[in-house]
């Protein structure tokens, strides 16, 4: 995966937590659903839109959402552009070194390898595959014998699969989901594989550690109530992995 590089300046930046502003910002793409998304009405929705309302709500936060490009979302969250990022984002130890992270709110997903149907298995280490950039399937195919192409929306990998420039994408199971369910039979998985990261999680400065203490004990409440687990259900189906 490539190594995010940020300057000292920009992680020296913010001297005051982000508690102590009027409004709490929340950066997301609008662009992975069922994640996060733009609804036909030009609405940002999705099941992180949902949650990140849920949470502000319980924990007395008036925030607000930015949405952001995935490929500068880290650096933008850094610079204080928003305080927080909830964008499908898993919590890998690379990322790490950079920002800090919330107790996690979906468990680790699997990556998978989707493709036209009918294409051979042997693509996956002989083929040209398409993955979003800046993300851990990137780095994935990159470790393979496989050609990585890159695209800055995780769209662009599956119009490239459509389109023949990439044989197969490689990406977050529960995201391809949607597209193999409505492809009528165009598109199908060829194997699904694990992925690094201790779940998707709430991406935070590492000076920020009071508002990380907030979202946790939110997130508590939400998972020993059971609504977290619920709201997992409604926006992933039944098979989710759900916490106990």
């Amino acid at each position: 995966m490539k190594k995010l590089l940020l300057s000292a300046a920009t992680l020296a930046f913010a001297a005051t937590g982000a508690l102590a502003q009027d409004v709490v910002r929340l950066g997301t793409e609008g662009a992975y659903p069922p994640y996060n998304y733009i609804d036909e009405s030009n609405e940002l929705v999705g099941f992180e839109i949902d949650l990140g309302n849920a949470l502000c709500e319980r924990a007395g936060l008036t925030c607000e959402w930015v949405q952001n490009d995935w490929d500068s979302i880290i650096p933008n969250l850094v610079g204080g552009n928003y305080d927080a990022i909830m964008a499908g984002m898993n919590a890998t130890p690379e990322r790490a070194e950079v920002i800090m992270f919330s107790d996690p709110y979906k468990l680790p997903d699997p990556s998978a390898y989707m493709a036209l149907a009918g294409t051979d298995t042997s693509v996956m280490e002989e083929g040209v595959i398409a993955a979003q950039s800046n993300t851990m399937q990137s780095g994935m195919v990159a470790d393979t014998s496989a050609t990585l192409i890159e695209f800055p929306t995780a769209d662009e990998t599956i119009a490239a699969v459509r389109n023949g420039t990439a044989d197969a994408v490689l990406a977050d199971r529960d995201f391809l989901m949607t597209y193999v369910d409505e492809s009528g039979g165009e598109l199908e998985f060829l194997a699904t594989v694990p992925s690094p990261g201790a779940g998707v999680s709430i991406g935070l400065r590492q000076s920020d550690t009071e508002l990380q203490a907030t979202f946790n004990a939110a997130l508590d409440e939400m998972k020993a109530d059971g609504s977290l687990n619920e709201m997992l259900v409604q926006w992933f189906g039944d098979e989710v992995p759900q916490f106990e």
